[in-house]
């Protein structure tokens, strides 16, 4: 006899408030006149995470299997990814609410004097506010979902609005359309090779559950070959969403391509959410296989250090260049699933919270770096900047030592704790080739720092906008976390430490 299925709406609430502001955001923007919209939209997009945030806080303390017919946990590692997420995301939609960063540039614009003219005086695009809803939700349940289904749902959920809000550039920049189409194909691509890997690892287990999948890899009854097969497009599917090399190519485009707001909001929220299903996946569904996939990933996580760090040297485009610091974080973020300890889950923990604040830090501020046309992400344009503007300068000097992994950063805590829990599980090599890399990628950012103050500004450099008050306070936060997290890192390694398990 068929049974309603039981949901806990206590539980569940705050994808559910994130989920309703969304809705209410479409309605918003089909019903509501221009001239209130960009407000009613942003009301309703900070008061959803806020008080989705509020629930996390009630509920911090449950521990529940069976909260969505036992198809997503409710455990301390997903209550921390949600929370990090709200938070991250609320940063995000500060840069996103500057009216600036989504005004057409008229010189950039081709067509006719009027048509420049109008779409240089247009209102913001604010479907964007219920976009970067919908893909919050899907970011908090993907870490918490335990089954395949779920997970592959809470995929297309976060992935299929990022496409979107890649390409709202579209009329005045053509790399905003082949950033959306690029990430587009990245975001199928890892679709199909989990979905196909799902398929493999449900024909070797017979069940869906992540736990299921553990017990039958326990018991040893099913074809090593679906297990294997299973295990490598499942893992492929998931590196993808990361930027992890080899499977990175497209990365750096799409974040040169989208616009800088999009690009700072993906790197942070998307890196969380995606790593936190990472971890699940493998400490839960996988740990008693890891004989089988530790060799590989500990192989990817190693190329994409080195790849990453390498190659951001060459870099003369900002936004590439923290494309490429994202890829080699990509790496040290692996160390931590590789470790399989208790360890490893809480330098994670800590390091996602770090590395987003920084990450958003610095892509807020490559939004007021601008000429006569617009935003500008030529690095040899930024020469002297430090000279100019030495506030913004120094600001983005801090988040570039705290990517380096500089004392007295959230960065350097960050890579320490990662590093000391791949230590204390006898990964050894991959210790060695992270601070490596690590000094490889300070090189880098130390270059830049000698641009902005120690080389004389030339002519063509260029200038520094007047923030607007949601992007300084966007900013203050990120750098004053950076230092805390730094300085006081005990206030959130705690914390780590505590929520830092898996139920199974």
């Amino acid at each position: 006899m068929f049974s309603a299925p039981v949901l806990n709406y206590s539980l569940l609430a705050p994808i559910l408030i994130v989920l309703g502001g969304a809705l209410l955001g479409v309605l918003v923007e089909a019903f509501l006149g221009k001239t209130i919209r960009a407000t009613a939209q942003l009301g309703i997009s900070l008061g959803s995470l806020v008080l989705a945030f509020v629930q996390i806080i009630r509920i911090h303390s449950e521990r529940s299997l069976s909260a969505a017919v036992n198809s997503v946990a409710i455990d301390g590692a997903s209550i921390f990814f949600q929370g990090t997420v709200l938070v991250l995301a609320f940063i995000g939609i500060l840069f996103i609410a500057d009216q600036d960063n989504f005004a057409a540039q008229a010189s950039a614009i081709p067509g006719s004097e009027e048509e420049r003219s109008a779409i240089q005086t247009g209102k913001q695009q604010t479907e964007i506010f219920p976009l970067t809803l919908f893909a919050v939700s899907g970011m908090m349940l993907f870490p918490m979902a335990t089954d395949l289904i779920t997970l592959f749902v809470a995929l297309e959920v976060l992935s299929l609005p990022l496409y979107l809000m890649a390409g709202l550039s579209r009329r005045r920049r053509l790399l905003s359309q082949e950033a959306a189409l690029k990430y587009f194909l990245l975001g199928a691509f890892s679709s199909a090779f989990f979905l196909f890997g799902s398929a493999f690892l449900y024909g070797y287990s017979g069940s869906l559950s992540l736990t299921g999948i553990a017990n039958a890899i326990s018991a040893g009854n099913g074809n090593d070959i679906f297990l294997l097969i299973g295990i490598a497009f499942l893992s492929v599917g998931l590196l993808f969403k990361v930027g992890a090399v080899p499977f990175h190519s497209w990365t750096p485009d799409v974040y040169q391509g989208a616009p800088t707001p999009i690009t700072g909001f993906m790197a942070a929220c998307t890196k969380v959410a995606a790593f936190g299903a990472t971890l699940r996946i493998f400490y839960v569904g996988l740990s008693a296989a890891q004989w089988e996939w530790k060799p590989i990933i500990t192989t990817i996580s190693i190329l994409t250090m080195a790849v990453g760090a390498i190659a951001a040297i060459a870099q003369r485009d900002v936004k590439r260049a923290l494309a490429f610091s994202s890829i080699a974080h990509a790496g040290f973020l692996l160390t931590g699933v590789i470790a399989l300890n208790k360890a490893g889950l809480q330098a994670s923990l800590f390091y996602v919270v770090a590395y987003g604040f920084t990450t958003l830090g610095a892509f807020g501020i490559v939004t007021l770096v601008r000429d006569s046309a617009g935003e500008v992400t030529d690095l040899n344009r930024w020469v002297g900047l430090g000279k100019k503007s030495p506030l913004i300068a120094g600001t983005f000097v801090l988040f570039l030592i705290s990517f380096a992994g500089i004392p007295l950063t959230s960065g350097f805590i960050g890579k320490f704790s990662l590093f000391n829990a791949a230590y204390e599980s006898g990964n050894i090599l991959v210790v060695v080739v992270g601070v490596l890399s690590s000094a490889v990628a300070a090189f880098f950012y130390l270059r830049i720092v000698v641009m902005l103050f120690f080389t004389e500004p030339t002519s063509d450099s260029v200038t520094v906008v007047i923030p607007s008050v949601m992007t300084r306070i966007a900013i203050t936060v990120c750098a004053v976390v950076t230092i805390v997290l730094g300085v006081y890192p005990s206030l959130l390694l705690n914390t780590a430490q505590t929520f830092a398990n898996f139920l199974a």
